[in-house]
């Protein structure tokens, strides 16, 4: 097996396809694994960069930082020549981290003394300027993401958010220098290093400004960002896009939807697919706690629909219902009860046929591709920024091969459920 010249650790499992597809993309041959791969992992001499697909973005800080301290352990063993830490272009993260802990750790084992924060992702309308991390015209703490159930972003001063999850000194690359170009970001981080500042947020407001930062972090031992910095890196490795770095096999089977995101985005697309007038089947988690076999429920209404196309299973839901259930349930017992109910559907969907599967939110998507036993998933064409198709292998009875789209549930378009299919036809 060659060397792999970059070694991503991304903290939740669409955020990793994310990365992977931007990476496909700029020419990359991208082989994404589920958790911190074994050795028998079947990356060959096709693999340029590697993503390691963790579920640590809401778990403890520490647990977090020991996944993460793992993954890199296997990239370096493999030869990785720079490291890439991964996070969502909302910087979802609370006060106590992962963020700020985990890229502390890994600085730590990298023996690095700096490294920037680039969470920007112009493509899908997250820049950061003055600092300020922007979705669309709104500020973070007014875009929605103020209300995210598990990580609720309430502040969009993103040097202050970094600063309070981590013990060393935080500082600003403004939009002036990424303008001015590689030699001026260079420029501006031997600055902030002689200032004692040892990690740097860094303004981006369009790809242009990724394209400069890439240059200037060729070389840099560590580099954390959403997915947006990925059409930025390949170059370094003398890498450009090809048309041939995401094919797929055939698509075949039938088609499915697990939706379990609450957010705006979201929201949206489960009503374009319900006015579109397919067919759709809302979860309710108080009939959950009230041990009502709902997996059972949802499958039988499946079987039935599944021949005529694509369908919809989803426990979306907006903010005030959210948080009426949460009061009820506790929020952990919530979303952990959701979420394995929608593991169970997924995997029973794919023991029914279902052979194309779309699964939108963040642990949602985790939570299915654990209960299909997937280790590993070979990266193809882009469906909306930030959301390839991709083909998986299962243990599942019957389907060894699987075609899988991880949504994060800000990302897509309105109608993307219905696109989606489309394109695999």
């Amino acid at each position: 097996m060659t060397k792999i010249l970059l070694g991503c650790i991304a903290d939740d499992f669409t955020g990793a396809t994310d990365l992977a597809n931007t990476l496909v993309r700029a020419g990359m041959r991208v082989v994404q694994a589920i958790g911190v791969p074994d050795d028998a992992l079947d990356v060959g001499l096709d693999a340029d960069a590697v993503v390691v697909a963790l579920k640590s973005r809401t778990i403890a800080p520490a647990d977090a930082v020991t996944q993460s301290l793992a993954a890199l352990a296997w990239l370096q063993r493999r030869g990785a020549q720079q490291i890439y830490f991964k996070y969502c272009s909302t910087f979802d993260s609370t006060p106590a981290g992962n963020i700020g802990p985990v890229t502390e750790a890994l600085m730590a084992a990298l023996g690095t003394d700096f490294t920037v924060a680039a969470p920007a992702f112009p493509d899908n309308q997250r820049t950061v300027f003055k600092g300020h991390l922007f979705v669309g015209d709104l500020l973070l703490n007014e875009s929605g993401m103020q209300s995210h159930p598990l990580t609720p972003m309430r502040d969009a001063n993103l040097v202050r958010v970094l600063q309070a999850q981590c013990r060393g000194k935080v500082g600003l690359i403004d939009y002036r220098s990424g303008a001015a170009g590689a030699d001026a970001i260079g420029a501006r981080i031997d600055q902030l290093r002689r200032e004692g500042v040892r990690l740097a947020v860094v303004d981006t407001l369009s790809n242009d400004d990724l394209l400069h930062l890439g240059a200037a972090l060729k070389g840099m031992p560590l580099v954390t960002a959403g997915s947006g910095l990925g059409v930025g890196l390949p170059a370094n490795f003398g890498i450009s896009p090809c048309a041939d770095a995401g094919g797929l096999p055939a698509a075949t089977g039938l088609q499915a939807a697990v939706s379990g995101s609450c957010s705006l985005a979201t929201r949206r697309q489960v009503r374009s697919f319900i006015d579109a007038g397919r067919p759709a089947l809302g979860i309710d988690p108080l009939r959950i706690a009230c041990g009502i076999d709902v997996v059972a429920e949802a499958l039988a209404w499946a079987e039935t629909q599944l021949a005529q196309g694509p369908v919809l299973v989803y426990s979306t839901a907006d903010p005030d219902a959210v948080k009426s259930v949460q009061g009820r349930l506790g929020v952990e017992a919530a979303g952990a009860m959701v979420e394995c109910a929608m593991a169970a559907i997924a995997r029973g969907l794919v023991l029914r046929g279902v052979r194309q599967l779309l699964v939108a939110g963040g642990e949602t998507s985790g939570a299915c591709v654990q209960s299909l036993n997937i280790r590993q998933l070979k990266i193809g064409p882009q469906i909306d920024p930030g959301v390839p198709w991709c083909h998986a292998l299962t243990d599942v009875a019957g389907a060894p091969g699987l075609h899988l789209a991880l949504k994060s549930g800000n990302f897509g378009s309105d109608d993307f459920f219905s696109k989606a299919f489309t394109m695999q036809r």
